[in-house]
């Protein structure tokens, strides 16, 4: 994983070499194959086998899947969708109820939950195409305060429609699995996560991806070249709630249980700050801090209970230090010392 410039020069270095190029089409480097390997058997390996540290584990795959659907939306068409945990909520309800076989809801179809989690993220994705075409045609801020809006809105309905989703007192959700292992759900998490990015790097990397980083640089300019930005922006919103959507679905099957305390916007702040600090654009970068940072996180919560939100806090101080020192993240670090170390390779081979 990497930025455009640094894939363009290993490109030219590997040549025709098939395998370097094929990784690089979706997003690799060898570094990258090497961490995901890493990452992949962490659960594995003690101290990291534990069942609680297997469970922040998951937590840490599904959050790298938001910062990427995330970051796919605010990196490249700049525009900030406040509105995420709402679609995602959306989907992770629509997954629930589909598979409920609960009399005490109003409909419960009884599917299966392999089938209803991609319901969901088609039912989210469509909802984020209406919400696109109504709020992007907006600029600036005003896109996503409406967006903002919207999703309070949403949270609002799954509050008070008790009929359907038991608001408050909590919807119970049969599981994905009949296992009480983490270790399944993670593995099924991360592919999704590898999944999510896979596919949105592709499509940065094709024609649409090209309109998309224009739309971002400057949308006068893109238009003026022959691009329509509502379309291109419409489209990618669409894309990025589905796949909010699908990692919603995940999350309701997992946990057992939903609140529309889901659909918080304190839970989109999660999936930004990590976007934000990994380095908006890159897809990657908000991926690899999202575990870390869930494991830093959970440690802050069991060590101060008494300060519930401090997390939020810490967000936002580093999201406010990385945007006055650092705009480019974690990702742009990472090509900075990638530079400098190849730097001093050539120089010693010189």
């Amino acid at each position: 994983m990497t930025s455009q410039k640094t894939k363009q020069d290993e490109r030219r270095q590997n040549g025709n070499n098939p395998l370097i190029n094929t990784l690089h089409q979706v997003g690799f480097t060898p570094v990258g194959v090497v961490f995901f390997i890493l990452v992949a058997l962490l659960p594995l390996i003690p101290p990291f086998n534990q069942e609680y540290i297997r469970r922040w584990l998951v937590f840490g795959a599904y959050l790298a899947g938001q910062a990427v659907a995330f970051d796919f939306t605010a990196g490249y068409i700049n525009v900030v969708n406040f509105g995420f945990a709402a679609l995602l909520g959306l989907g992770a309800y629509t997954s629930a109820i589909l598979a409920s076989d609960l009399p005490i809801i109003l409909i419960h179809p009884d599917l299966s939950p392999w089938l209803t989690i991609w319901l969901g993220a088609i039912f989210a994705g469509l909802i984020g195409l209406g919400l696109g075409f109504l709020t992007l045609r907006l600029r600036g801020i005003f896109a996503a305060v409406m967006a903002w809006f919207v999703g309070i809105a949403l949270m609002g309905i799954t509050n008070n429609l008790t009929s359907l989703t038991r608001g408050a007192q909590g919807l119970q959700v049969k599981p994905l699995l009949q296992s009480t292992s983490n270790l399944p759900y993670f593995y099924i998490v991360l592919g999704m996560s590898l999944l999510i990015y896979i596919i949105l790097k592709l499509i940065t990397n094709s024609r649409f991806g090209l309109a998309f980083k224009a739309i971002g640089q400057n949308i006068d300019a893109a238009r003026a070249s022959g691009i329509n930005p509502t379309l291109y922006r419409v489209l990618n919103f669409a894309v990025s709630c589905f796949f909010a959507g699908l990692l919603g679905g995940f999350y309701a099957h997992y946990i057992g249980i939903l609140t529309p305390n889901l659909m918080h916007t304190s839970k989109t702040v999660e999936a930004l700050a990590m976007a934000y600090i990994g380095g908006r654009g890159s897809l990657w970068g908000g991926m690899t801090v999202s575990f870390p940072f869930v494991f830093f996180i959970q440690n802050l919560r069991s060590n101060f209970t008494d300060l519930p939100g401090l997390h939020l806090v810490i967000y936002g101080i580093l999201m406010i230090l990385i945007m006055i020192f650092y705009p480019s993240g974690f990702a742009g670090l990472y090509q900075v010392l990638f530079n400098k170390i190849k730097g001093l390779f050539q120089r010693d081979e010189g």
